[in-house]
């Protein structure tokens, strides 16, 4: 999400995080290459823009600044220049926000009173766990009936966006209340549900794979001998803590189910893995194999699909 200083806010959305990096240096590059001899004040610079969006006001700012200003203009310019009574006033202000904020009560208190709730989304995968004493979330389990009641069949399920706002939205009522019926009709587009899913998942402080097993499955991947890459990967994942595992068996399971109607939602392995790739395993610290380390998170989830009763399956199958 991008702020100017005038105050629009434009927002940028993408589930494939290479991408997302690439819109940003974009970005930074274009605001390294503004141009540095027109020298203004950060102030006067927020004060213009916030007079007008005009790419022309930018332009000639110098030539603006010889103008002769209006009675209006010169009146909001009055406001800027701060006297000394206007810092007494802000001092008093922050003196009372800093009283306020020392009496107010700790998230503890507030969360034993059932004023704030735990949150689901953004939390730790264990947490959410622990406090539906369950391995794995009850969103996930709500989102996967959904989908699978009402959007096997759907062209590109998970690979088509939602309206994000929708999803916002959703994302709202699910950590303010308990109680979620997806059959409502105000969650009717079934991309609305994977949307808001996929975004659970990729606001998990860490991945469904943890980071101190991303290079181990990586690794795994680059194996040449099939079997031998199968039992390893399947290896690490019986490592993984309950709560992950839980929740990795079951999105695993489902996310075949999709790719068994390849033919008609046009969803398979490798579109699956392209997808939830990026979203359920990633490295703590981003290194400059990032396109690198995208194909491999592409494939272990494309194998895993692939090879899911061999993975998840009890040791006699």
């Amino acid at each position: 999400q991008i702020t100017t200083v005038s105050g629009n806010e434009f927002l940028l959305q993408s589930d494939i995080d290479f991408l997302i990096l690439d819109w940003f240096h974009a970005i930074k590059n274009a605001i390294d290459r503004l141009p540095k001899e027109q020298r203004i004040t950060s102030r006067n610079l927020e004060f213009k823009l916030r007079r007008s969006s005009s790419i022309e006001l930018l332009n000639n700012l110098d030539t603006e600044s010889k103008e002769p200003k209006p009675e209006h203009r010169k009146s909001l310019i009055f406001r800027l220049n701060y006297s000394a009574s206007d810092t007494n006033d802000r001092n008093r202000i922050k003196s009372r926000l800093k009283k306020f904020i020392s009496r107010r009560p700790s998230l503890k208190t507030l969360q034993e009173k059932g004023l704030i709730k735990d949150q689901i989304f953004g939390s730790h995968l264990h947490m959410v766990c622990e406090h539906e004493k369950s391995t794995v979330p009850q969103f996930v389990r709500l989102c996967i009936k959904a989908v699978e009641k009402r959007g096997l069949d759907v062209d590109g399920i998970y690979r088509v966006s939602g309206n994000l706002a929708t999803i916002q939205k959703l994302r709202f009522v699910v950590n303010q209340e308990e109680k979620l019926n997806l059959d409502d009709s105000q969650w009717e587009d079934i991309h609305v549900v994977t949307g808001a899913l996929k975004m659970f998942f990729r606001e998990l402080p860490e991945p469904l794979f943890p980071y101190c097993s991303f290079e181990q499955f990586v690794e795994a991947i680059k194996i040449q001998d099939n079997a031998t890459r199968i039992k390893c990967i399947r290896s690490l994942v019986k490592k993984l803590p309950r709560p992950n595992y839980d929740t990795m068996k079951i999105l695993f399971e489902h996310l075949q189910k999709i790719a068994t109607k390849e033919s008609v939602n046009l969803m398979s392995t490798q579109s699956l893995g392209i997808v939830f790739g990026p979203t359920l395993l990633r490295p703590e610290k981003e290194t400059g194999n990032m396109a690198v380390h995208m194909l491999y998170q592409n494939q272990i989830v494309e194998l895993m699909l692939s090879e899911y009763s061999k993975i998840f399956g009890s040791e006699e199958d």
